[in-house]
């Protein structure tokens, strides 16, 4: 039996990946002071591409047949990971603590669940909608207080971590109605240089182009490559193909208090007692929407 069959891989690897996906708010914040958010980015995926593209050849993996079927691909990719990662990054870099940046994109499970799904026509159950109503009181209750009180929380910073969210949002909803038949791996790549093409107009448009290419922050980018963009990426692809994708997803409100908790350790982002409530509720929320019956 190979490790990754065991029973126990299953059980664990899913707390393992929601563990690393929430170190991707605090390597922004590392990473921010040495290179703008756009160019950041754009350094990023320009080095998951180099990266990945010869184990992809080497691997024999399938590229899509058609130009239409790319281009349903790249726009997927400019969503989740342009505006998503552009949209978290910009929020902290306006001094956004990334324990509140997590917690706001976090609501993309129950948006996706409770307001699109009914967009779409899927039934939505009061259970769901109860999610959604304590999802927002928690937001509400960590924000609320702490905007202009000096902590770097902006209604601009709040803006662009909405942006980050409903740029998830509507690049799970094409990538699950135009892209279902992707190559994992070819598609993840096609994914990161659509996106890589946008950051670096944004970064050309915006930016100085200016990287302070210190050793913390090569650490910082050599982490959130290897271990988030192509570690943890791959560990889900693990996950799905075993069945585990459910799983997954009902764990994903932890990551906001996970992340929260690294950004107190290690920026002494404090949220005060009022603030650990509204996390409390709205993971609460997000799990009445997420965990089956």
């Amino acid at each position: 039996m190979s490790a990754t069959n065991h029973p126990a891989f299953g059980r664990v690897m899913p707390f393992v990946f929601v563990f690393l996906w929430s170190t991707g708010f605090v390597g922004a914040k590392f990473g921010l002071p040495y290179a703008d958010p756009f160019t950041f980015l754009f350094i990023r995926f320009a080095v998951v591409i180099v990266l990945m593209v010869p184990v992809i050849w080497m691997l024999g993996a399938r590229w899509p047949k058609s130009w239409r079927e790319v281009a349903h691909i790249s726009t997927t990719g400019m969503l989740v990971h342009g505006i998503y990662l552009g949209g978290v990054f910009w929020a902290i870099d306006t001094g956004m603590p990334a324990g509140l940046s997590a917690l706001i994109v976090g609501m993309q499970p129950v948006v996706t669940a409770s307001v699109v799904g009914a967009l779409l026509g899927e039934r939505v159950t009061a259970r769901q909608w109860g999610g959604l109503i304590l999802g927002l009181i928690g937001v509400a209750l960590v924000l609320v207080p702490k905007i202009g009180d000096g902590v770097g929380i902006t209604g601009f910073g709040i803006g662009l971590a909405i942006m980050a969210l409903f740029g998830m949002t509507a690049g799970t909803i094409y990538q699950k109605r135009f892209c279902t038949s992707m190559d994992l791996m070819s598609g993840t790549v096609i994914q990161y240089m659509a996106a890589g093409i946008f950051v670096g107009i944004v970064a050309l448009i915006r930016e100085p182009l200016v990287v302070d290419w210190s050793m913390d922050f090569i650490l910082v980018m050599a982490w959130l490559v290897l271990v988030l963009s192509i570690g943890a990426i791959m560990l889900l692809m693990v996950l799905i193909k075993q069945g585990e994708a459910t799983r997954v997803a009902s764990m994903f409100y932890l990551v906001p208090p996970t992340a929260a908790f690294f950004a107190w350790v290690l920026f002494d982002e404090n949220l005060g007692l009022l603030g650990f409530v509204g996390f409390a509720i709205a993971a609460l929320g997000v799990a009445l929407v997420m965990i089956k019956r």
